[in-house]
């Protein structure tokens, strides 16, 4: 009986040695990846607040400008658009993401309102498939390390559909990255645009410009830089929040699998504490039966 435990509990160790191993790699990729994505972050931030400060400016130059994408309206259907990831192994990264959104769609449902869903990621698509949700369109292989033309490609597919009427507003889901160990789920409304405003007593240092073509022109190629760069700002603050909420999950798994091979070590050695004693209570029992007989 003892060397049947024993042989199971040495069983239980290889096996989890080897998710160890495993659990181990994912962590070491995971956290390569973090600075990368990081440093991703942190670069675009400069030309998307370079753009609104142009937008400002042109905004002051030609103000009540219409545009598409301004165009406010008597809201029926709400596209959201949700970015979570193509894997797993993230502890809850995708599930906080996908809760915020589910209630939000709650929100809109009793408010008598049409949801359509734009998906990023293949947690995000699997999910609400599966509960018959309609999803207009999913990306996927999108999230690991997103480029700009991934931003565009998503940018260009809800522009369209906003100016089409097939929706009257778009919010975002998506998970904000504060740092590498903060990481916070948010929603944030993207069209119709809301034009950035001057904070107070920002007005009197501002330069008068004189602009080629016109205001309303420029400002109608410039909406929709705005929205691909904020699209692409999500995607990689949800890329970044991706990589550190694996990193944790996988040094967490990691440590597990040590604690529960101690605590296996210890019954295997008991184990075969257990079954050297019995052999040499065997030995010593059938030693004196010979003296005996």
């Amino acid at each position: 009986m003892a060397g049947a435990q024993l042989r199971d509990t040495r069983r239980r160790i290889r096996g989890i040695e080897s998710t160890k191993k495993i659990t181990r790699a994912m962590e070491l990729i995971a956290a390569s990846r973090i600075p990368k994505a990081m440093a991703r972050v942190h670069g675009s931030k400069p030309y998307t607040e370079k753009l609104i400060e142009v937008i400002e400016n042109v905004g002051a130059a030609q103000p009540g400008a219409s545009h598409r994408l301004l165009e406010r309206r008597d809201v029926r259907t709400v596209g959201l658009l949700i970015v979570t990831s193509d894997r797993g192994l993230a502890g809850a990264y995708a599930s906080n993401v996908i809760r915020l959104a589910e209630h939000r769609i709650f929100e809109l449902q009793k408010e008598g309102k049409d949801v359509v869903l734009y998906t990023v990621g293949k947690k995000a698509q699997s999910y609400f498939r599966y509960r018959g949700y309609r999803i207009e369109q999913a990306y996927l292989g999108v999230t690991d390390t997103p480029g700009y033309g991934d931003a565009r490609a998503i940018a260009s597919r809800v522009m369209d559909s906003y100016a089409e009427h097939h929706i009257d507003a778009l919010e975002t889901f998506f998970t904000s990255f504060r740092s590498a160990m903060t990481q916070v789920p948010m929603r944030r409304d993207l069209l119709p645009i809301t034009p950035p405003q001057r904070e107070e007593g920002a007005e009197a240092g501002r330069v008068s410009y004189q602009f080629e073509p016109s205001p309303e022109e420029i400002l109608g190629r410039l909406l929709p830089r705005y929205v691909e760069a904020t699209i692409f700002n999500m995607l990689l603050e949800a890329s970044a929040s991706e990589h550190s909420a694996r990193r944790r999950a996988m040094k967490a798994a990691t440590d597990n699998a040590e604690e529960l091979i101690r605590v296996l070590s210890v019954q295997a050695n008991r184990a075969r504490q257990a079954e050297i004693t019995t052999a040499i209570t065997e030995i010593v029992g059938g030693a004196e039966a010979l003296k005996e007989g």
